[in-house]
Protein backbone atom coordinates (compact mmCIF):
# COMPACT_ATOMS: atom_id res chain seq x y z
CA UNK A 1 0.00 0.00 0.00
CA UNK A 2 1.33 3.43 -0.88
CA UNK A 3 1.47 6.42 1.44
CA UNK A 4 -1.23 8.19 -0.59
CA UNK A 5 -3.54 9.71 2.03
CA UNK A 6 -6.39 9.87 -0.47
CA UNK A 7 -6.50 6.07 -0.33
CA UNK A 8 -6.53 5.44 3.41
CA UNK A 9 -9.66 3.30 3.07
CA UNK A 10 -7.67 0.67 1.17
CA UNK A 11 -6.55 -2.10 3.49
CA UNK A 12 -3.00 -3.37 3.28
CA UNK A 13 -2.76 -6.87 1.77
CA UNK A 14 -0.92 -8.22 4.82
CA UNK A 15 -3.59 -6.87 7.19
CA UNK A 16 -6.34 -8.29 4.98
CA UNK A 17 -4.71 -11.70 5.29
CA UNK A 18 -4.50 -11.38 9.08
CA UNK A 19 -8.20 -10.49 9.23
CA UNK A 20 -9.12 -13.36 6.89
CA UNK A 21 -7.56 -15.79 9.36
CA UNK A 22 -9.68 -14.45 12.22
CA UNK A 23 -12.94 -16.10 13.12
CA UNK A 24 -16.12 -14.05 12.71
CA UNK A 25 -16.26 -13.71 16.51
CA UNK A 26 -12.70 -12.40 16.60
CA UNK A 27 -13.41 -9.86 13.86
CA UNK A 28 -16.54 -8.75 15.67
CA UNK A 29 -14.59 -8.37 18.91
CA UNK A 30 -12.03 -6.22 17.08
CA UNK A 31 -14.80 -4.03 15.68
CA UNK A 32 -16.44 -3.62 19.09
CA UNK A 33 -13.07 -2.72 20.59
CA UNK A 34 -12.56 -0.04 17.95
CA UNK A 35 -16.04 1.32 18.63
CA UNK A 36 -15.41 1.44 22.39
CA UNK A 37 -12.11 3.25 21.82
CA UNK A 38 -13.74 5.80 19.51
CA UNK A 39 -16.52 6.37 22.06
CA UNK A 40 -14.02 6.82 24.91
CA UNK A 41 -11.88 9.27 22.90
CA UNK A 42 -14.90 11.26 21.73
CA UNK A 43 -16.35 11.43 25.25
CA UNK A 44 -13.02 12.67 26.61
CA UNK A 45 -12.79 15.34 23.94
CA UNK A 46 -16.33 16.52 24.58
CA UNK A 47 -15.75 16.55 28.35
CA UNK A 48 -12.70 18.77 27.91
CA UNK A 49 -14.53 21.10 25.52
CA UNK A 50 -17.67 21.26 27.70
CA UNK A 51 -16.66 20.91 31.36
CA UNK A 52 -20.12 22.14 32.39
CA UNK A 53 -21.88 19.14 30.81
CA UNK A 54 -22.97 16.32 33.12
CA UNK A 55 -22.49 12.62 32.33
CA UNK A 56 -25.95 12.27 30.80
CA UNK A 57 -25.36 15.19 28.43
CA UNK A 58 -21.96 13.83 27.42
CA UNK A 59 -23.44 10.39 26.74
CA UNK A 60 -26.26 11.92 24.70
CA UNK A 61 -23.87 13.91 22.52
CA UNK A 62 -21.52 10.96 22.05
CA UNK A 63 -24.45 8.80 20.95
CA UNK A 64 -25.67 11.52 18.58
CA UNK A 65 -22.27 11.99 16.98
CA UNK A 66 -21.54 8.28 16.61
CA UNK A 67 -24.98 7.43 15.27
CA UNK A 68 -25.02 10.24 12.70
CA UNK A 69 -21.39 10.19 11.67
CA UNK A 70 -20.91 13.84 12.68
CA UNK A 71 -17.50 14.12 14.32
Amino acid sequence: MSGDLRRIEVIDDAMAEVLRRKTPAERLAIGFGLWRSARKLLRGQLASLHPDWDAARLDQEVARKLSHGAL
